[in-house]
């Protein structure tokens, strides 16, 4: 049983095509021109009831546009989505009352007038949620988030950090079932996004509420994903486990090597020299060859400690982004 299932899903926008100069513009108000713009190309995947999954990609591969798909804020050009046995465009209320989308961008949009008890009993009338649910769903919202000194606050005084807790708090007051989580720490200073991924990882630890989360910040993912989908230019690149994906896209690993004694070796016979210091290399090494090298090393140079890992997570998809995922 999947919450969330996308078959050869597809996205094309029909954009207006504007040229420059006074004459093409007053032109183009009699006969314009238009392009297709693909925002998302056939991509398919699936997410059970429970899992926390990373949807990763470069600016303007897809990822904002699919969770649009898949809340029912976009109509698709042609594929199919279910969420919860749902078509997420016939925006139906059982299916609404089921899901959330909140975006780093625009975390809470409350009227700047209220105060955030108001916005939140607002959402108790917007998703007719029971006075008893309600009290205790707040109370334990208040307690994760930390917002019983908030909740007599007007929303125009919320620092960003604190409008990200307080929409967490709206977008989960009626407990839905599912989660599509735009970029929840863009902003944040160190403590908030300390506090926004904690939460995340409690709530469904508790709830086995359904997540999607995308994210420019991997150490978001890495704290809170086992799965990670990658979209480039629209296509699912990779679909797997976060475990496995420097090994994907990545064909090294580093090793470190401190020294004991002085030694004489031409370290760039056995890799990219990262760094170099006193009784200290660092190596960049074929994975193919790592034992081969790691053998040799312990064997003729004067080591005191060697480690082998794997490259930084957010270095290898950075490096990925650039040169291309077939690269």
């Amino acid at each position: 049983m999947t919450a969330i299932s996308v078959a050869d899903l597809t996205m094309t926008y029909r954009t207006p095509v504007r040229p420059a100069g006074l004459r093409a513009s007053i032109g183009a108000l009699f006969h314009r021109r238009y392009r297709e713009v693909t925002a998302v190309r056939g991509i398919s995947f699936g997410v059970s009831p429970g899992e926390v999954v990373g949807f990763i990609g470069p600016n303007g591969a897809g990822k904002t546009t699919t969770l649009k798909l898949l809340s029912g804020l976009l109509y698709p050009t042609s594929g199919l989505v279910q969420v919860l046995g749902h078509a997420p465009w016939r925006r139906d209320y059982r299916f609404l009352r089921q899901i959330a989308l909140l975006r780093g961008s625009r975390p809470l949009s409350a009227p700047p007038e209220l105060t955030v008890l108001d916005a939140l009993r607002f959402q108790q009338v917007l998703y007719d949620v029971h006075d008893v649910a309600f009290r205790g769903n707040l109370a334990d919202l208040s307690a994760m988030l930390g917002l019983e000194p908030l909740l007599q606050r007007q929303v125009r005084a919320l620092s960003l950090g604190e409008r990200m807790r307080c929409g967490l708090a709206c977008a989960l007051l009626y407990r839905p079932r599912v989660l599509f989580l735009d970029e929840p720490s863009v902003g944040l200073d160190v403590s908030a996004v300390a506090e926004v991924r904690r939460f995340i990882r409690d709530y469904s630890a508790e709830t086995k509420a359904t997540v999607v989360l995308t994210s420019h910040y991997m150490a978001d993912v890495e704290a809170l994903c086992r799965r990670v989908i990658l979209i480039d230019r629209g296509a699912v690149a990779y679909d797997g486990a976060l475990a496995q994906l420097a090994e994907r896209l990545a064909p090294y690993r580093l090793m470190t090597v401190r020294l004991s004694g002085p030694a004489q070796a031409d370290w760039s016979r056995f890799g990219e020299v990262v760094s170099m210091d006193a009784g200290c290399v660092r190596l960049r090494l074929p994975r193919e060859e790592v034992a081969a090298i790691t053998a040799y090393v312990l064997s003729e140079a004067p080591v005191a400690d060697l480690a082998i890992e794997e490259p930084p997570l957010e270095t290898v998809i950075d490096r990925a982004y650039r040169q291309g995922m077939e690269a």
